[in-house]
């Protein structure tokens, strides 16, 4: 490892006139400042990096066909991303921290990326490639492209006000709309990809480095350096294989385009980089030290807090605790209940929620005629729709009580599990109605223990455009724990429910709670000291 100090350009001289030797060294780090954020104390740890990666194969920037995960040998990282953390205020903890990869073409810039993934072993990363991004080529390009004559190595080539657009918004944690390339037909494919933000955004390209909004939103700035025959050679090879290209075309191009603009445009831009990586992805020493540092910047995130101690919302509403209510809880919390009466007066208690839920609906008066010809004035819904949301596995049970109520009510579904190694809740599965925007919301889980879950899956219906004062949370029992932290984090959601339990214990069980609803509901029952350990209960 070679320090330069502080200075980069005297850092770059002294290595332009260096014995070639040096470019057999591990790193060149080149410091731009100091502090708590910066890499000087990275030397102190090492982080042992995970085998590597095959290389990548496609034919279109991010194939649609190819799921958005990568495969290690120990888990399964999900690369299309998920809905960011966020603070007691409900907004995101921290902005997303991103990577940008930068360097000539074929020279390792999405191994390297694979590598920096599988590394940092966390569940949620966003991948960005600049190659999503090409401008929609005219007839007449297509045609220069066909021939290997247009130019798609230089800046005019790319769409940089909507990479930039879409890289912001990724940074802020919001959900964005990938742009899919075909390099077949040189244009964009009409189905575009849906991603949402994550902790760490890497972002790739020939020309990352090359605009200068780019740059303000880069946190750390890595260039690949590889020697020019090794990424003529990986070009040939892609080119040939994936891409449907002659030898004689992709030396044409090579010699004509790729080459004069790496020389123009994108070996200069090695002086803005923080870290410079020879030889890609087989450079453990570098890779090492970039992993340390993002895991330096992840350790500073943390999920919204619970208040306990402070007197319950006023958005909270709890069904008043009648006899007949009282009796089915007492039923349904009864670990000796069978499964059929667990599920009748589970039932009974969710349509008794709904109706109740939908009194804080807003209505507007209206006058109707009756069938002897006489005018009533009564109510309606003075909103455009309601659509129902559950989060999966134990808030879909409530579906059929809502359907019940609500004819021809429209339904989504959310699945967020607990992640047993960090503890933290994970966005698996979303799918929602189209033109959510407008409607009322209720979203349904049937039990509320801490509130991550529906922290994420509020914050998840906030990201489609839904108001906030449109959502209503319904569970059949929540702990103060939880409530407090979603009234907190959300003070215009409306949180409904029939009973709320004062105490969590130290593995988050709702005391004294109702057990594993998702597991007695459907007969999954786990053992009596589990009870609570998965969904329905572990949230």
């Amino acid at each position: 490892v070679w320090f330069p100090g502080q200075d980069k350009q005297k850092g770059l001289t002294a290595l332009s006139e260096a014995n070639p030797i040096v470019f057999d060294l591990h790193l060149f780090i080149y410091f731009c400042g100091s502090g708590e954020d910066s890499l000087d104390g990275l030397m102190r740890q090492r982080c042992p990096l995970t085998p590597s990666l095959s290389p990548r194969k496609r034919t279109t920037s991010q194939s649609k066909t190819e799921p958005p995960l990568l495969r290690t040998n120990k888990r399964t990282i999900y690369t299309a991303g998920r809905p960011p953390w966020y603070n007691v205020t409900g907004t995101t903890f921290k902005e997303a921290f991103v990577i940008g990869l930068c360097g000539g073409s074929a020279s390792g810039k999405t191994t390297v990326a694979n590598k920096i993934i599988e590394a940092l072993d966390v569940p949620w990363v966003v991948l960005l490639s600049m190659d999503s991004f090409y401008k929609v080529l005219s007839k007449e390009e297509q045609e220069l492209a066909a021939r290997n004559e247009y130019n798609f190595d230089h800046p005019d080539a790319f769409d940089f006000e909507l990479l930039v657009t879409v890289l912001r918004k990724l940074k802020k944690g919001k959900s964005i709309k990938v742009p899919v390339y075909d390099f077949t037909s040189h244009n964009r494919r009409k189905e575009w990809k849906t991603v949402y933000g994550a902790n760490v955004v890497i972002f790739e390209g020939i020309l990352a480095f090359a605009n200068k909004e780019l740059l303000k939103l880069l946190d750390m700035k890595v260039f690949v350096d590889t020697d020019s025959d090794i990424r003529l050679i990986r070009r040939l090879k892609r080119d040939i294989t994936n891409r449907g290209r002659d030898i004689a075309g992709v030396i044409k191009q090579y010699n004509k385009f790729v080459k004069p603009a790496f020389e123009q445009y994108i070996e200069p831009t090695v002086q803005v980089a923080d870290i410079v990586v020879p030889r890609g992805g087989e450079n453990f020493v570098a890779l090492d030290l970039i992993v340390q540092h993002v895991h330096s910047q992840l350790e500073k995130v943390s999920l919204a807090s619970a208040h306990q101690g402070q007197p319950l919302p006023k958005t909270l509403s709890v069904m008043e605790s009648t006899p007949q209510v009282r009796g089915m809880h007492t039923i349904i919390r009864n670990k000796e209940t069978s499964r059929d009466e667990f599920i009748f007066y589970s039932k009974r208690l969710m349509r008794l929620l709904i109706e109740h839920a939908l009194s804080f609906l807003p209505l507007k008066p209206v006058s109707v005629e009756t069938p002897q010809g006489t005018v009533y004035e009564g109510k309606r819904l003075s909103g455009k729709r309601i659509t129902g949301v559950s989060i999966l596995r134990a808030g879909e049970t409530m579906e059929q009580a809502l359907m019940a109520v609500c004819k021809d009510i429209r339904l989504g579904k959310i699945l967020i599990q607990t992640n047993h190694d960090t503890g933290e809740p994970e966005l698996h599965y979303l799918r929602l109605p189209k033109d959510i925007s407008e409607d009322y919301v209720i979203l349904m889980d049937s039990t509320v223990s801490t509130g991550a879950a529906a922290l994420m899956a509020v914050r998840v219906l906030l990201d489609h455009d839904v108001q906030e004062d449109k959502i209503f949370l319904l569970s059949l029992l929540m702990a103060e724990m939880g409530v407090h932290s979603v009234a907190y984090a959300f003070p215009k959601v409306r949180i409904i429910t029939t009973a709320v339990d004062k105490n969590v214990n130290d593995e988050f069980h709702i005391i004294p709670g109702i057990g594993n609803f998702g597991d007695r509901y459907f007969g999954t029952d786990a053992p009596s000291d589990c009870y609570e350990s998965d969904e329905g209960m572990d949230y």
